[in-house]
């Protein structure tokens, strides 16, 4: 039986690069050390901007540097089905609501003088609660859904999870207040794909048995997003590990279309697994 379970879950949007390779690797080398296993994921629920030749790339990337994982891979693109029973649990729970309000509704909303200073939280600016208390499903077309995160906390009581990466390692609490003024009302079904990263990574991560989560520090603040859906939807809490990001020379954080860093450059300039292993610092 396997007892530690890994994955990577990329998103098809772009080449892998440096970063992707670092977190790949922390992840799989982790399950082999503990004789556990490592799980490929696809999170390509945004269809839109998902490419089938992202994935192929993904695939041979991670071959190249020597990384395996079990067949078959899991897509988010064909997991809708679990994802919208979540939602539906959810909302039958009384703790979600739907919300109209745009962009630009928002930051308007949020420069009012009552408002005062503007914070930000793991989804950007905090949401004012403009649609919490109305009830409608929009008559301008579909609605996006939110967590009405104080009634989600009054259901599930004080939040925690256990950080086992280096950067943060320890025991993780969180008041009520600190989830309802600094995190708010976040977006759980989105009008443009459906779902939203939040409810569809903790359904995969359940239904996939992943004990240890591992991926990028920028990550960090959401995870008490994901402890509270876990607790709503009475799922397992994984441990964390939140592991460092790898920057440029300007320490700035690579992204996808910094080309010159993509994996398939340094394999086709004749670098080596191991130089990239180095590289990064493993």
């Amino acid at each position: 039986m396997v007892g530690l379970i890994t994955r990577f879950a990329p998103s098809p949007t772009g080449p892998l690069h440096l970063g992707h390779a670092f977190s790949a690797l922390t992840a799989y080398d982790m399950a082999r050390a503990a004789d556990g296993e490592f799980l490929l994921r696809i999170e390509d629920i945004d269809t839109a901007r998902c490419r089938p030749e992202y994935v192929a790339g993904i695939y041979q990337d991670l071959r190249w540097l020597g990384v395996t994982w079990p067949e078959p891979v899991l897509h988010q693109s064909r997991q809708t089905s679990a994802y919208y029973e979540a939602l539906s649990r959810l909302s039958a729970m009384g703790v979600t609501y739907f919300c109209t309000c745009t962009r630009g509704d928002i930051r308007a909303a949020l420069s009012a003088p009552q408002e005062g200073a503007q914070q930000i939280g793991p989804d950007g600016p905090i949401y004012p609660g403009t649609c919490r208390h109305a009830h409608h499903r929009g008559k301008d077309g579909p609605a996006a859904i939110r967590l009405d995160m104080a009634k989600a906390l009054a259901r599930i009581g004080p939040v925690s999870f256990t950080e086992i990466g280096p950067l943060k390692a320890g025991q993780h609490r969180y008041a009520q207040d600190e989830l309802v003024h600094h995190v708010g009302d976040v977006i759980l079904g989105r009008r443009d794909i459906g779902t939203s990263y939040h409810v569809a990574v903790i359904v995969d991560d359940a239904a996939q048995g992943v004990t240890h989560v591992v991926r990028g520090a920028d990550l960090f603040d959401a995870t008490p997003i994901h402890v509270v859906l876990q607790r709503l939807l009475a799922l397992p809490t994984p441990l964390y590990h939140h592991h460092r990001l790898i920057r440029d020379e300007k320490g700035v954080r690579l992204a996808k279309r910094d080309d010159a860093r993509a994996l398939a450059k340094y394999r086709a300039d004749g670098a080596t697994p191991a130089e990239i292993r180095a590289s990064v610092g493993l």
